[in-house]
């Protein structure tokens, strides 16, 4: 059965940080771009990050540049979103997915519809 979970998810304050994880069971990663999106409350979900498969380069949004990190730990078949510094507005729930074969680089992010396999998502929540 292919899956992705994510976990990591939490409450943070302001300029905290919080590292997500997404652990992969039922296929292997290798040959997945791995993206990281996320939706706010009463807003469409959006991009925050993705990783090649072929030889890690990634994308970030705007928004997190500088203050995410994406990294893929094919080994144990899940990747991570480091979050530091975090802002009230980095309040969503947060999902990952898997695209095979597909690129990232500094300015591409595959499009979502592009993206098969997704997590159920883990909230984030970042309040004093």
């Amino acid at each position: 059965q292919v899956q992705l979970v994510e976990s990591g998810g939490g409450l943070v304050q302001p300029g905290g940080s919080l590292r997500l994880s997404c652990a992969a069971s039922g296929f292997t990663l290798d040959n997945y771009a791995i993206g990281w999106f996320r939706q706010a409350p009463g807003k469409e979900r959006e991009a925050v990050s993705c990783i090649s498969s072929s030889d890690g380069s990634t994308y970030y949004a705007d928004s997190v540049k500088g203050r995410f990190t994406i990294s893929r730990e094919n080994a144990k078949n899940t990747a991570y979103l480091q979050m530091i510094s975090q802002k009230p507005e980095g309040t969503a729930v947060y999902y990952c997915a898997t695209d095979e074969s597909a690129y990232c680089s500094d300015s591409y992010n595959p499009p979502e519809w592009e993206y098969d396999y997704w997590g159920q998502g883990t909230q984030v929540t970042v309040s004093s």
